[in-house]
């Protein structure tokens, strides 16, 4: 949302009395700085065994969306692998050496030798002890919905509020590249935005946001919430599709987390699957449980497929969302973990061996660390089943071209 000139001189008056009455400009012990080493640069007699389990399909589109995010910025821009930073001209060949190879659909060996003559690999540092990385998933939803309120269809679809400011910190300091507050403006204070709480129970945005669609289950905005994304099927059949537009800047305590932490549900049985069951089985504990998450997710009307945070499509089973501030966006990267095969009535017979080359297209409020990563499913019956189950823990590797190795132009 674009702010007006005078709106704009007066949140940065506010930020800068706040810095100035800390006592301190802007400095990193206020917002902390994130470590050198979430990546490192593997040895040649550690890497893996690289494979592709879905055989290259979808490499081609999730790498050019990338591409297209690439071009979008500056020629100088740096990206940052770990201690290490390439330039965007490397990223791009890097990106295009790989999308031509791998369209030879090459076997294991070819792969593997191509790998080790054109690109250096890093790996996150992952989670101690012994530096996993947990994998979960996300897919777009598919919920009963309508454009207009009914007894049925009473649960709001918020669109972004008049009051809603982002301030970027950049502004203040190049320490803080990258670093916004998310408030909102009262007299001549900047605030934290309301609660999920506090917009549920006090009704704040009845005249500050637009409604864009309705739904009939506060469970199915949670998730949707969650998801980032989504569409909606209204009853005269039209298929309408809900993009993320904006969040009230609040850290996601994801509702499962307060399920096994009150006893509800145990750890083990943990699943989007499960929290629904719940839920129908409690009602009564609904908007207690999803109050306890104070974040808050704002939409609005797409044409477009889903869009990750770097503002292009993402690819199902290709794009994965990590931690912003560490690793490189629209980076090429390489993910061991696992996958479920689903029998007929939508329970998981077994888990076998995910390994594949994906891109680093997106972002979300309980992605954080070097530790964790979300694995985009796409849409569908599949897509809901391996994005509501997936809690297992794997690696997660990096390429960058060697700064020798030459490449075609993209």
């Amino acid at each position: 949302m674009t702010l007006p000139n005078q709106t704009r001189l007066m949140v940065l008056c506010i930020v800068s009395t706040i810095l100035w009455q800390t006592g301190c400009t802007p400095r990193k012990t206020t917002l902390p700085a994130q470590p050198d080493a979430e990546l490192y640069a593997v040895r040649i007699e550690d890497w893996p065994a690289f494979a592709d389990d879905m055989d290259f399909d979808g490499l081609e589109d999730a790498i050019n969306q990338s591409l297209v995010y690439l071009s979008r910025l500056p020629d100088d821009r740096r990206f940052r692998f770990g201690a290490a930073d390439y330039s965007k001209n490397l990223m791009v060949r890097s990106l295009a050496l790989l999308r031509d190879f791998a369209a030879t659909r090459p076997d294991q060996v070819r792969l593997q030798q191509f790998l080790r003559q054109h690109y250096q690999l890093y790996r996150s540092i992952g989670r101690p002890p012994d530096g996993d990385v947990l994998f979960t998933g996300y897919f777009e939803p598919l919920y009963a919905g309508s454009l207009h309120p009914s007894p049925v269809y009473n649960i709001p679809v918020y669109g972004i509020p008049e009051d809603l400011v982002s301030v970027n910190l950049s502004l203040f300091s190049p320490e803080w590249a990258g670093q916004r507050i998310v408030g909102r403006l009262e007299g001549h204070q900047l605030l934290p935005y309301h609660t999920r709480a506090k917009i549920i129970h006090e009704n704040v945005l009845q005249t500050k946001a637009p409604i864009i669609a309705w739904l009939r289950d506060p469970v199915d905005l949670y998730f949707l919430q969650v998801q980032g994304s989504g569409s909606i099927k209204t009853p005269a059949g039209q298929k309408v599709r809900i993009l993320y537009a904006a969040q009230n800047g609040h850290p996601s305590e994801l509702v499962g987390r307060h399920l096994i932490r009150e006893n509800k549900v145990p750890p083990e049985e943990m699943s989007m699957q499960r929290i629904r069951r719940y839920f129908r089985e409690h009602p009564e504990d609904t908007e207690r449980m999803l109050n306890q998450d104070p974040s808050f997710v704002f939409f609005r009307i797409g044409e477009t497929g889903p869009l990750g945070n770097l503002g292009v499509e993402v690819t199902p089973g290709r794009s994965i969302a990590t931690d912003r501030h560490l690793f490189p966006p629209g980076a090429l990267a390489y993910i061991t973990s696992q996958k479920p095969l689903v029998s007929g009535d939508r329970t998981i017979a077994q888990w076998t061996p995910l390994k594949r080359f994906v891109l680093n297209q997106d972002t979300g409020g309980a992605i954080k660390g070097p530790g964790r990563a979300d694995l985009f499913w796409g849409s569908g019956a599949y897509a809901e089943t391996a994005a509501g189950h997936l809690q297992h823990t794997g690696s997660l590797y990096f390429l960058i071209l060697k700064e020798a190795a030459g490449s075609p132009a993209p």
